[in-house]
């Protein structure tokens, strides 16, 4: 009797095993299914957000470009209408400004002063020149005018604020009267072919001992733009001409001269200065001295 009901027990307990099993097995294969389907409609929507997210960052990009592409322009623009705002305030300054004074840096002058030879023609006939004028007398006075033209305000480059100009001068110097010799006293007058006589100077026999001098320098002038500029001559050419002639009757020789001095700009270009030069000649014009000293001043403008 136990082991029959034993049996029904088991038999109940394994029906029941199988009812549960049929009843649980539909629903875990419909749970299945159901999983699947979310599974697959989540991928469906991350793959339709990445394509999305994709879209988005492809029109992202193209804005960005566009945008950068806006900003160039525009700077571009900018900058064209900044330039063509500061050309037109450089015009307009240009135009307010007053017209630049350029530098004036060439000079002509009015020279003049004293002078004295280092010998005069006083002597014997057969000395100085004295021939034609035995003037003793070694000092006298001069004037006459000069032209600087300006070559540059640097000496070539080597010194700063030193200007070198070129200066091309001319002076008459007259030291005194002598007796002729020659016309008074030696020879007095010509005699013609008819035996008439034609008289020397007239029967005067004064000569007036008169020189000029050309002169042709290289000049170096210091601080450039300053009122106050001094300058020298280092050597200079010289061409001397007798008034009265020499014993030889020449008239003409060359000499060197040195010189220095300074000058002040007084007054929109009115200049005044004072030099010193000293003539200077290896030989005499056929024994007629020619060196001497100069010393005097200047008035000059500037252009």
């Amino acid at each position: 009797m136990s082991f029959t009901k034993s049996k029904l027990a088991l038999g109940v307990a394994a029906a029941t095993l199988t009812m549960a099993g049929a009843f649980i097995a539909p629903q875990a294969q419909a749970a299945g299914s159901s999983a699947e389907r979310v599974a697959d409609a989540a991928a469906r929507k991350t793959e339709a957000l990445e394509a999305q997210m994709q879209q988005m960052a492809d029109q992202m990009q193209a804005m960005q470009a566009e945008l950068n592409r806006v900003k160039s322009a525009s700077a571009g623009t900018s900058t064209a209408n900044a330039k063509v705002q500061e050309l037109d305030q450089w015009m307009a300054s240009v135009k307010a400004a007053p017209a630049a004074v350029s530098s004036k840096d060439h000079l002509v002058a009015v020279r003049g002063g004293w002078t004295s030879l280092d010998q005069d023609r006083g002597g014997s006939l057969v000395q100085k020149g004295s021939l034609l004028s035995n003037n003793s007398n070694n000092d006298g006075f001069y004037f006459g005018g000069a032209f600087d033209f300006n070559v540059n305000n640097d000496l070539f480059g080597l010194m700063d604020d030193t200007s070198f100009a070129i200066e091309l001068g001319i002076e008459y110097a007259q030291y005194g009267t002598g007796q002729n010799t020659l016309t008074n006293g030696a020879l007095t007058a010509l005699l013609t072919s008819d035996s008439s006589t034609i008289p020397l100077n007239a029967g005067n026999g004064t000569a007036t001992d008169a020189r000029l001098r050309i002169n042709a320098s290289p000049k170096i002038k210091f601080m450039h733009d300053s009122k106050l500029r001094p300058w020298i001559i280092p050597v200079g050419l010289d061409i001397n001409i007798l008034g009265v002639p020499s014993n030889a009757v020449s008239v003409l020789n060359a000499g060197m001269n040195f010189g220095a001095g300074a000058e002040y700009d007084l007054y929109r270009g009115i200049v005044l200065g004072t030099d010193v030069r000293y003539h200077y000649a290896t030989s005499s014009l056929d024994g007629t001295p020619t060196d001497g000293l100069n010393a005097g001043g200047y008035v000059g403008f500037k252009f």
